[in-house]
This record gives structure tokens, sequence and C-alpha cells, in this order.
């Protein structure tokens, strides 16, 4: 059980951090094609079809608790990495504007959400 637990935990942390690079890899290729200013709202709808592909297909939780704890760790890689790797390494000034707000918001409240409509679909299947 303990094993089953530290498993799904290391999976948590894998993909958190799988969808974030991802982000900034994106974040480098658009900075060469697309005004800075924009680059969040450019990298936005890729962040979210994949997110919800990652949700779908490989993040399987038995409560609603345990996605919105997905979520809750998705949240701290994005505000932590973003912070040491953008603002700090790339000394990016102003960063913090309205793309990446509404990004640390649907990174937190996302996983609950595709959560809920998972468990409900398998006690739905189950009567």
């Amino acid at each position: 059980m303990k094993k089953d637990k530290k498993r799904i935990f290391l999976n948590t942390l894998l993909w958190g951090f799988l969808l974030w690079f991802f982000g900034y890899v994106l974040g480098f290729i658009f900075y060469a094609f697309i005004p800075k200013d924009l680059i969040g709202w450019y990298i936005m709808p890729f962040g979210l079809i994949a997110t919800i592909w990652v949700l779908f297909k490989k993040i399987k939780r038995e409560s609603l608790q345990c996605y919105f704890m997905v979520g809750v760790f998705w949240t701290l890689i994005a505000v932590v990495f973003d912070y040491f790797f953008l603002v700090r390494l790339l000394k990016s000034t102003n960063y913090y504007k309205l793309d990446v707000c509404i990004y640390y918001v649907t990174t937190l409240v996302l996983p609950a959400i595709v959560g809920y409509y998972k468990l409900n679909k398998t006690n739905n299947e189950k009567r």
C-alpha cells in the first residue's frame, strides 16, 4: 500500500513537471515568432489540450480529493518552476499577467473538474 502511494505521488510529480516543461519549451519556440506579451495566450490552448489528455489517459485516482491534490501539486510545480526558470533565471519582468493567472487557476481546478467527470462516469457505469 505504501509503495502504491509513492508511485502515485511520483506519477503526479512527473506529469506535473512534464506539462510545465512542455509549456516552457513552447515558450522558447514561440519567442521567435510571437510578440513577447502574447506568448502565454498562444501556449494556453496547447497546454489545455495536453493537460486534459494527461488527466484522462494517465491520471487515475480514487477520489475527488485526490484529483484536487493533483491540481495543488501541479500548481505548486508551475509557480515554483516559473519563478526560478522564467522570472529569476531569464529576468522576466512583468511576468505575472492575466494569462499566467488563468494558467495557474486552470492548473489548480482542471484536475478536480476532470476527476469529478471521471468518477461520476465510473459510478454511473457500475449501476
